[in-house]
């Protein structure tokens, strides 16, 4: 559960409560008091099967991230026996988990060998597989991989994990031909018999998706366009270079890159309700983690900003708790790096215009929120196996 530190508004103002606070994630304002709620995960709400084996495939970021997420379950909701780094070296493996730009270095003790890592003593087979159908996953008992490498983002290449002798897929990326499934959205709907490679959608749309299940169930969505300012990420060039989006090919620190995202669209595969009715674009930005969504839909109810906002409240408070934050405080995005939801809502900034057009916008740790979904995914799938 999250460990709350409350300020009388009498005895702090904000600046004040801000500051008394160390980490401020998913900051939430309630009446008369300002209340931290630190990190809380969503815990046993997807308590898996700690007897699954899995493995993960692909070691870059999101791979990373997702270890570093699981180690952080108690207790754990299945149990990682191996990780597929492809060419990276077993030293290069440890390196990068214990050591991150990003997260910061990783509070457990990592130490390698010649085809292994260990994180507090728990030791993970490490590979150097290229092709998934020939993967030892028969070999060493593993029933889900959890894709991470980009290569095999479709039921059909992700299927070779099945080959080589998986059980079940979990694609940490938009999946081609195979279902989409965002914790706290549509994950119920998980079917074991049929579904054998699913995805994760993409960070931006697991932000997304649980503000626009609350606005579609409480208000009615007739269309909407979103932009997500988007931290950038590692298909982006240092210096101009060779890309197959020329925008992309532009340095990524030094420019605001525009670009196309799916996630608008993406919502529709896990909220079928809304099919057609979102779009919107990407600018990539030089930041290298935390990005935010702006919303703007057109409601079917008239409405006011301050129904909005209690509406996504109570949804952060009850049914998407663990998985959607609330914040009423002025914060910016590096407030926001290590929150475990998939997003949290700037009250501060909604906006309702003409009684039916509503803007909502939200932060996102687009690697480490993410992540934490994957593993609650991977949870879902273990615990029905």
């Amino acid at each position: 559960g999250a460990a709350f530190f409350a300020y009388k508004k009498g005895q702090a103002d904000q600046q004040t409560a801000y500051n008394a606070v160390a980490d401020p994630l998913g900051v939430q304002t309630y009446g008369t008091e300002l209340v931290f709620a630190m990190n809380a995960t969503t815990g046993n709400k997807y308590p898996g099967k700690s007897s699954t084996k899995a493995a993960i495939s692909g070691f870059g970021r999101i791979g990373r991230n997702v270890l570093r997420c699981w180690h952080g379950r108690s207790p754990k909701p299945f149990d990682i026996v191996a990780i597929n780094a492809g060419s990276m070296s077993a030293e290069q493996a440890a390196h990068l988990l214990k050591y991150d730009s990003v997260l910061g270095t990783f509070d457990a003790d990592v130490q390698y060998g010649d085809d292994w890592i260990s994180v507090d003593g728990k030791k993970l087979k490490l590979l150097s597989t290229r092709d998934p159908a020939q993967a030892p996953w028969k070999e060493l008992g593993v029933e889900v991989v959890i894709e991470g490498t980009g290569a095999f983002n479709s039921l059909e290449g992700s299927s070779k994990h099945l080959t080589a002798g998986a059980k079940k897929v979990v694609i940490t990326a938009p999946g081609k031909n195979c279902p989409t499934y965002v914790c706290g959205v549509n994950e119920d709907k998980y079917n074991p018999a049929t579904d054998n490679v699913v995805s994760n959608a993409s960070c931006t749309t697991n932000g997304m998706a649980g503000v626009c299940k609350v606005l579609d169930e409480k208000f009615g969505v007739q269309y909407g366009t979103m932009t997500t300012t988007h931290s950038y990420t590692g298909d982006q060039m240092i210096l101009d270079g060779r890309h197959s989006d020329l925008r992309r090919a532009r340095a990524g620190a030094v420019n605001i890159v525009p670009t196309s995202t799916g996630a608008a669209k993406a919502v529709a595969l896990v909220l079928p309700s809304l099919k057609g009715k979102l779009n919107g674009i990407a600018l990539r930005v030089p930041t290298p983690n935390v990005s935010i969504v702006d919303l703007v839909v057109k409601t079917d109810k008239k409405t006011t900003k301050e129904e909005v906002n209690a509406a996504l409240k109570a949804a952060a408070d009850g049914p998407l708790k663990g998985v959607l934050g609330y914040t009423e405080l002025p914060l910016v995005s590096s407030d926001f790096r290590g929150t475990d939801v998939s997003a949290t809502v700037d009250g501060q900034l909604s906006m309702v215009m003409g009684e039916d057009m509503v803007k909502v916008v939200m932060w996102y740790d687009n690697e480490w929120g993410y992540s934490q979904r994957v593993v609650d995914l991977t949870a879902v799938v273990a615990g029905k196996l």
